[in-house]
């Protein structure tokens, strides 16, 4: 699968969610305290992903 979302844990012991596409970090979260917390940003994401407005500020 050429794009993934991880959950992993920081050095803080924070769970962040990092997005990658063709093993790159295209982006990652803010640190979240419980496993749970990111796995609701990734239904968060997935769910108003779609439909978010690109906002050009060149």
């Amino acid at each position: 699968m050429a794009h993934k979302f991880e959950i992993y844990e920081d050095k803080a012991g924070e769970f962040r969610v990092r997005f990658k596409y063709n093993s790159e970090v295209i982006f990652s979260t803010e640190g979240y305290t419980s496993k749970s917390s990111a796995l609701n940003a990734i239904e968060s994401i997935k769910k108003n992903g779609p439909d978010a407005p690109t906002e050009d500020n060149s």
